[in-house]
C-alpha cells in the first residue's frame, strides 16, 4: 500500500513538473479588447520599393523585389503567468499580398481577454495538419497552391523578383518557400518548412474595449543574410525543388520579422 502511495505521489510531482502553458479560458470573456495587424515590408529599415533594381543582399547580389504573398497562421498571444490566447475563432490564417493592400490589415475577429502580454509568436506558412489541397477555394488564396506531386497544400510564400548574374545579364528569381521533397531509390520523403516566429519585443497591454494596433514588419533583407547567405548566383531563380535552398531560406526566417507598436502614428 505505501508502495502504490508513493508512487502516486511521485506521479502527481512529475506531472506538475511537466506542465507548460496554458490555454486562457475565455470563450466570451466579460472584458475583452480587440487586435489590428498591420503588416509592413522594408528593406535595410526603409519602406520597399517594388520593380527597382536598387538593392544588394549579403551575398552582393543587386536585386529587386516585385512581389509577395504570403500566410502566417497560429497566432498565440502569451502571458507572463504561462497562460496564452490561440487566435482561433473565425479565421486563424492569414494571407498577406504586396499587391493587396486590403491584405494588409488583419482585424482579428476574437474577442481577446484584456490584460498584460509578455509576446506574440506564429506559424510562418500553414502547419502539416491544416496544409490541405484544396482549403481554398477563391483567389487570392487559391493561386497559392502547392502541386500536388510536390506534396500538395499552399505556398508558405512567394517572393518574386529579378537579381543581376556574374555576367549582368537580368534574370528572375521565385523565392519560395513551401512543402520540401527529398527524393529516395523507392519514396519521396515531404518535408514541412513552416517555422515558428518569435516576435522580439511583442510585450503589450489590452485595456477593455481597446483596439491595440500591433505592426508586423517584414525585414526582407534578412530572408538573405543568417545563418546562411543565401547567394541567388549559386541557387538559382526556381527552388521549389530545392529542399536545401527552402531549408537555407527557413533558418534565415527566424529574426525577419520584427514588430512595431507605433506604426500608425508615423
Amino acid at each position: 500500500m505505501k508502495n502504490i502511495f508513493t508512487t502516486a505521489v511521485l506521479l502527481s510531482i512529475l506531472i506538475c513538473a511537466c506542465k507548460k502553458e496554458k490555454p486562457i479560458d475565455n470563450n466570451q470573456p466579460d472584458t475583452y479588447g480587440k487586435i489590428e495587424f498591420k503588416f509592413f515590408h522594408k528593406v535595410d529599415g526603409l519602406p520597399l520599393v517594388t520593380d527597382t533594381l536598387k538593392y544588394i543582399n549579403e551575398a552582393g547580389n543587386l536585386y529587386e523585389v516585385n512581389e509577395i504573398q504570403y500566410f502566417i497562421s497560429d497566432v498565440v498571444l502569451h502571458r507572463a503567468d504561462g497562460s496564452f490566447y490561440n487566435i482561433n475563432q473565425w479565421q486563424d490564417i492569414h494571407y498577406v499580398d504586396t499587391d493587396i493592400p486590403a491584405t494588409q490589415t488583419w482585424n482579428v475577429f476574437d474577442k481577446i481577454p484584456d490584460g498584460n502580454y509578455s509576446g506574440i509568436s506564429f506559424t510562418f506558412g500553414i502547419n502539416a495538419q491544416k496544409n490541405q489541397s484544396f482549403m481554398f477555394v477563391n483567389p487570392p488564396e487559391s493561386f497559392m497552391f502547392w502541386p500536388d506531386v510536390l506534396g500538395g497544400g499552399y505556398h508558405y510564400m512567394k517572393l518574386n523578383g529579378k537579381w543581376q548574374d556574374p555576367q549582368q545579364q537580368i534574370r528572375f528569381f521565385n523565392f519560395h518557400l513551401g512543402i520540401g521533397q527529398i527524393y529516395g531509390a523507392q519514396d519521396t520523403i515531404y518535408v514541412h518548412n513552416h517555422f515558428q516566429v518569435n516576435l522580439p519585443n511583442s510585450a503589450f497591454t489590452l485595456a477593455d474595449k481597446e483596439t491595440k494596433t500591433i505592426g508586423i514588419i517584414m525585414n526582407i533583407e534578412n530572408w538573405f543574410k543568417s545563418p546562411n547567405i543565401y547567394d541567388h548566383n549559386f541557387w538559382g531563380g526556381d527552388i521549389m525543388e530545392n529542399q536545401d535552398a527552402m531549408q537555407a531560406a527557413s533558418e534565415n526566417g527566424h529574426d525577419v520579422f520584427s514588430v512595431d507598436f507605433g506604426c500608425c502614428n508615423k
